[in-house]
């Protein structure tokens, strides 16, 4: 049986969706139609209580959070080697840095992202996108540092914390100065954006990938 992914196009689902097509397993998408409020209706709440992009339908299995279906998807396939084995220092280091990106960073961007959603005094909201935007954008440069003597996350060797990374990076446009604007946060997605997969995913999504 296929695996579903329901998916909204430069949302949540990226990372997982460019895994699926990394992996060359098959699949389904089903969109979600965030603009017509589609995560909020019934048949989708069933799937997710929290109304939230997106969901991994695997037989009887209902998973939902990226980074949770994306360690799934690569524990159902290891021979893909996008997780290191279980029980070794790598794999500490991949549960760190997945860690890392959805708890500080991603949960960080969503301030900034919808800073209305965080405060009673919408006069606030633009001082609360501000001192996210600072704060993302240190973090930003923190990982350049990590990615400046090596080409990956864990190494040498891609994992499915770089294709997470990468999204979060790719949302990040709008920062000052955009996060891919780190030359070596730069290098990285050039590498990540260069995989056929990826490409193939950003075309299904209709969505543009990072300039070179």
């Amino acid at each position: 049986m296929a695996y579903t992914l329901y998916y909204f196009p430069d949302n949540a689902s990226l990372a997982p969706h460019m895994l699926l097509r990394e992996l060359e397993v098959p699949f389904n998408l089903a969109l979600v139609d965030r603009k017509a409020d589609a995560q909020h209706s019934p048949d989708y709440l069933r799937l997710n209580p929290h109304g939230r992009i997106p969901v991994l339908v695997d037989d009887d299995l209902v998973l939902y959070e990226s980074a949770a279906i994306m360690l799934h998807l690569a524990d159902r396939h290891p021979e893909a080697g996008w997780s290191p084995a279980l029980g070794s220092p790598q794999r500490a280091q991949l549960y760190k840095w997945l860690i890392y990106l959805t708890n500080t960073l991603q949960a960080e961007m969503m301030l900034w992202f919808y800073p209305q959603r965080f405060t009673d005094d919408l006069n606030g909201a633009p001082a609360v996108k501000a001192a996210m935007g600072r704060r993302i954008a240190a973090i930003f440069a923190h990982i350049a540092q990590e990615l400046a003597d090596r080409p990956y996350l864990l190494g040498d060797t891609a994992s499915i914390a770089d294709l997470y990374l990468f999204m979060l990076a790719y949302w990040g446009y709008g920062l000052t100065p955009p996060a891919l604007d780190l030359p070596a946060l730069r290098q990285f997605a050039a590498r990540i954006a260069a995989r056929p997969a990826v490409q193939a995913t950003f075309a299904a999504e209709g969505i543009k990938l990072p300039p070179a």
